[in-house]
């Protein structure tokens, strides 16, 4: 397990295509397992999501995220693959709510050796509360 720093920039774009971005550097872990690598880190004040940890697993063309901790009451887990559609639940301080996610473009570039960069674009609908295209590039450090 090497211990690496990511350069984590978060944009959503609303529906008049105006740009809401968040940027971080975070410490993170970075490892290998079977086929598969492994990137996690920390959630902070900053993402709105202190006290949530975040695991990536990079397989092929396919990144699945789960985060866990005190902020997220059930396991949130996300999976992007290029073209498809993942339906799964939520959670907020009211209750898990319906999720879908549409993938539009993932690129990972990310290396054992703890090079390389991620980048996501994705449509996601949250049912009956919102709707929003967003973007997520980790960059390792």
């Amino acid at each position: 397990m090497k211990n690496i720093m990511m350069k984590i920039i978060g944009t959503q774009i609303t529906a008049d295509l105006e740009e809401d971005q968040l940027e971080f550097i975070t410490e993170g872990k970075l490892y290998e397992k079977g086929d598969a690598l492994y990137l996690i880190y920390d959630e902070s004040e900053i993402s709105g999501m202190p006290g949530c940890r975040t695991r990536l697993k990079l397989k092929n063309g396919t990144i699945k995220m789960k985060r866990v901790g005190k902020n997220v009451g059930i396991d949130t887990e996300i999976e992007f693959e290029k073209g498809k559609r993942y339906t799964g639940y939520y959670d907020t301080p009211f209750g898990a709510i319906a999720m879908e996610v549409l993938t539009n473009h993932v690129e990972n570039s990310v290396t054992a050796e703890g090079t390389g960069q991620l980048d996501i674009d994705y449509h996601i609908s949250l049912k009956g509360l919102a709707e929003g295209r967003n973007k997520l590039n980790i960059e390792l450090m």
